[in-house]
């Protein structure tokens, strides 16, 4: 009891950070089965499963809460949901151990790159409500499907940077619309898991637990994504994508960074992280006041009196 209890709280707040920033559900929770000794395959299958339910939750908060693009769903959903069914067949034979660190690497890349403009410019407005082409969401729903079902979790950190730095896209469109069309990527794999492993190594149980706290979760994470400023959201996606990618890094045969090193490492990161969001806490306070100074009075100026003759 107490294990699922553990799981559920997990669920609860992968999913919490999930739908508030896109990302990091399947990576939370398939890094706890991992810990606990479940096999690479099975794990993703377990957190898959349980995603089915999740993301159904949360795309209808998100739509709900109007934080969903329909045709990026489609474009990018699609084609993530056929990478998500070949990399569960993938996963199911192959281990992923050298891929794991050259994903790592280009998805730091990636969230160096929308937390420095996200926290130094804003919000790039100059694409912003410009389309988003089907060479361009196909391709990335095909990559971002196929290392979330292979790395047990890889379609937010993939998608959500890459749509954010499109800048075509509010924030809470793109987390919206990457969490609402993660249903298709969560289905084909569940399914590709299931047809090469069939229930070998899935606890039924943990599935329940990881689902229980997901449900409870995603109302709540889509009404934060959408009371959230843009700049600050940039900045907390960037965040995550960088000390989630620094820690695999770490943990690799590439680095073997371990001990004080590792410390001090993570020590400067948080600090990098927690600069990046007060400094963008202050530029959006800023631009706010400069927006309402520049509020024209609706009031016509009172005119100056005359004198009054004798």
């Amino acid at each position: 009891m107490r294990t699922l209890i553990l799981l559920a709280l997990a669920g609860l707040g992968a999913q919490l950070v999930d739908g508030s920033l896109g990302m990091a559900y399947g990576v939370t929770s398939t890094t706890l089965l991992l810990a606990m000794g479940t096999n690479p395959a099975a794990a993703s299958a377990t957190v898959h499963l349980a995603e089915i339910g999740t993301t159904l939750m949360s795309g209808a908060s998100h739509w709900r809460f109007g934080n969903v693009d329909w045709k990026v769903v489609a474009r990018i959903g699609i084609p993530g949901a056929v990478g998500s069914f070949l990399g569960a067949t993938v996963l199911s034979k192959l281990s992923t151990e050298v891929a794991e660190p050259v994903m790592s690497l280009i998805l730091l890349g990636l969230g160096l790159y929308v937390m420095s403009r996200f926290t130094l410019r804003g919000l790039p407005k100059d694409r912003l409500g410009k389309p988003l082409r089907r060479r361009f969401l196909t391709p990335l729903g095909l990559v971002a499907g196929f290392l979330d079902a292979t790395g047990g979790g890889g379609w937010g950190p993939v998608g959500t940077p890459a749509l954010l730095a499109s800048g075509r896209m509010e924030p809470r469109k793109v987390i919206g619309s990457i969490d609402t069309s993660e249903f298709l990527v969560a289905i084909a794999a569940s399914l590709g898991f299931l047809f090469s492993l069939g229930s070998q190594g899935i606890e039924w149980t943990w599935v329940l637990a990881f689902l229980l706290g997901g449900l409870i979760a995603a109302p709540i994470a889509a009404f934060l994504v959408r009371i959230f400023p843009p700049r600050v959201l940039g900045s907390a996606v960037g965040g995550v994508i960088i000390v989630t990618n620094v820690r695999t890094l770490v943990n690799s045969d590439w680095a073997g960074v371990s001990g004080t090193p590792a410390v001090l490492l993570y020590v400067a990161l948080f600090a990098l992280w927690a600069a990046a969001l007060a400094y963008s806490i202050r530029a959006h306070l800023r631009e706010k006041a400069a927006e309402a100074a520049v509020v024209p009075s609706a009031e016509p100026a009172a005119e100056a009196p005359q004198p009054v003759g004798n």
